[in-house]
Parts: structure tokens; sequence; C-alpha cells
């Protein structure tokens, strides 16, 4: 069902170096090459549409694979492969997977046909909408007929346009005679006090009482005018 790098042992590490992805025509090549020289270690070739019978990734990490290598000679043997960071097996995917894009446009290129996934997006100019000198556009608007009443019809204006005379009261004349303050309560000592004073001086004195009743009178009508 495949296979999990957690069974591996530690011990069975047999080489660390460099890793190359190569891409010769239709062929992809891995190389596992020694860092300082260059020597080659072993080689993995993925040919046309046979890249998961050749590199295979782990059931239980995204960092390894099993790898297919070949002598040359006919034989084959299913090697481990490690990597230390998670982005350099992201790298890794991303080689492969442009190799086999690259070999799929190329096949398309010389049957001349295109597949969906790589089809090139037409991007039509500008349409200049403005308009030329002298010409006019024209709209036709259909009157909606309004169901309820309307603002203007609620303010007292018809639909006709005529507006309809509002009735209000006039306003109150300032000749009017003013209402005499409401009278004390019975039995009122304030009241009481105050009217045996009136009395008193309205014997005394008729004529500035009279006067004194005339101004406050006058006072309190500009005071109702103003």
């Amino acid at each position: 069902g495949g296979y999990k790098c957690g069974e591996w042992l530690q011990s069975d590490k047999i080489w660390s170096g460099r890793l190359r992805v190569v891409s010769c025509k239709d062929r992809c090549e891995i190389r596992l090459e020694d860092p300082n020289s260059g020597e080659l270690f072993a080689a993995c070739f993925i040919h046309p549409g046979q890249r998961e019978s050749s590199v295979e990734p782990a059931l239980d990490s995204s960092r390894y694979f099993v790898l297919k290598i070949e002598d040359g000679n006919g034989k084959h043997a299913f090697i481990g492969l490690g990597f230390n960071e998670r982005n350099e097996a992201f790298d890794f995917n991303v080689a492969l997977s442009d190799h086999e894009k690259h070999v799929r446009r190329e096949n398309e290129k010389e049957t001349g046909e295109t597949s969906d996934s790589d089809s090139h997006i037409d991007i039509h100019p500008a349409v200049n909408h403005r308009l030329k000198e002298g010409e006019t556009i024209r709209i036709n608007v259909k009157h909606k007929p309004s169901s309820g009443t309307s603002m203007l019809s609620a303010a007292g204006l018809s639909g006709s346009g005529k507006p309809k005379t509002l009735s209000l009261a006039p306003p109150p004349s300032g000749a009017g005679k003013i209402r005499s303050p409401l009278p004390p309560p019975p039995n009122d000592p304030v009241a009481a006090r105050l009217a045996s004073t009136s009395q008193g001086v309205g014997q005394r004195a008729p004529k500035e009482n009279m006067k004194q009743t005339n101004q406050s009178t006058y006072l309190s009508q500009l005071e109702v005018c103003l």
C-alpha cells in the first residue's frame, strides 16, 4: 500500500549529498551527486507518463520519497530519499511538475492542439463608448403612477398642481381684553391681608389707585403684544 519513512532506521543511511532535476527533452533525470566533486552516485529516470512508478511519496511525511534508480544496464533498485527542510521537498515536486508541463506544451505545439489549463486569455482592447460630435441619446422613461398619497398631497397639494386652501384660525388681536387672574382660594390669610390693604389705599387715595391700575394694565398689554 505504500512506503512509510517511520519504518526506516537511521543506521540504514548510506549517502548524503546534492540532488539535481535535469530535463532532457521528454525525459527527466533525478541525479544524486557529490556536492564537492559532482560525482554521480545514482540516477532516477522519469519517462513520459511514468512519474508515479519512478517517484513515490511516503505515506507518513511530505519530506520523504522513494526513488527507482537504474544503472543503465537494465537493473534497478528502490531507495528512500529524505529532505531536511519541507520547502526543499516542495521545490522538488514543483520541478517535476514543471517538466511535465513543458513536455505537454511541446507535444501540443507539434499536434496543433491546446489544452484548457494552458490556454491564454484573449484580452480584447477597451471599447470606446464616448459619444461622437453631434450624436445624441434618447431615453424613454415610463411614468409610474403612485398608489398612495405622496408628500405633496399630504401637504395639501393635489396632483394637478393647484394648491388647496388651508383654513387657519386668525391670530388673537392685541386690543382684546386680558383675562383677570384666577381668584384666590377662600380662607387664605395672605389674600385677606392683601384685600384689606388695597381697600384702605383705595379709600385714602382713589386717584393714585386708578393710576397704578391703568399703568399695570398697560404694561401687561405690552408684554402680551411682545
